[in-house]
């Protein structure tokens, strides 16, 4: 087995909130073994504040966080993938680049927090429930022995991955 980390791609529509909470919490909880990287079919441009705002109050790097296109991912020299994970609706249904390498790819959509109408503490709470989805579905990946999995059962680990939900406290 390499040293070299996994390269995982968490894709959305914008690019402004889910996919770049994945990029960071990944890059946070998976270093060395993993590196993650976002993008979105149809950037915002910008990352959205509440983001940013949440991943800061957690101490998560926020250096290099963008809102750009997925073709950026797709072309000669860019990091080859091994995880493509998208996390909105839209954007699994769009048609994607086809990915050099051929990587797992898994559908992990989480309702879009940048939606959320209301209050200011009730649209950061969608963040941050948002954020704790995105953590239990990278701890489960971390927990998963990679290097014994073959490809059809990596494929239903990941897909199953997709469904969990954070656990509810007492």
């Amino acid at each position: 087995m390499s040293n070299k980390p996994y390269n995982v791609l968490f894709l959305c529509t914008g690019n402004s909130a889910r996919s770049i909470l994945g990029e960071a919490l990944m890059n946070t909880l998976g270093r060395q073994r993993f590196k993650a990287y976002s993008a979105g079919s149809h950037p915002k441009g910008q990352v959205h504040p509440f983001a940013l705002e949440l991943l800061r109050a957690l101490d998560i790097p926020t250096d290099g966080l963008c809102s750009k296109g997925w073709e950026e991912f797709a072309q000669p020299g860019a990091p080859q993938m091994d995880f493509v994970f998208t996390v909105c609706d839209r954007a699994a249904a769009e048609p994607c680049p086809i990915w050099p390498g051929q990587p797992a790819t898994a559908h992990w959509g989480i309702p879009d927090p940048a939606a959320v109408e209301g209050t200011l503490e009730h649209q950061r709470r969608a963040f941050t429930d948002t954020l704790h989805v995105l953590e239990t579905r990278i701890r489960l990946l971390l927990a998963l022995r990679l290097e014994v999995l073959d490809r059809l059962k990596l494929k239903h680990e990941l897909e199953a991955i997709g469904k969990s939900q954070p656990k509810k406290p007492l």
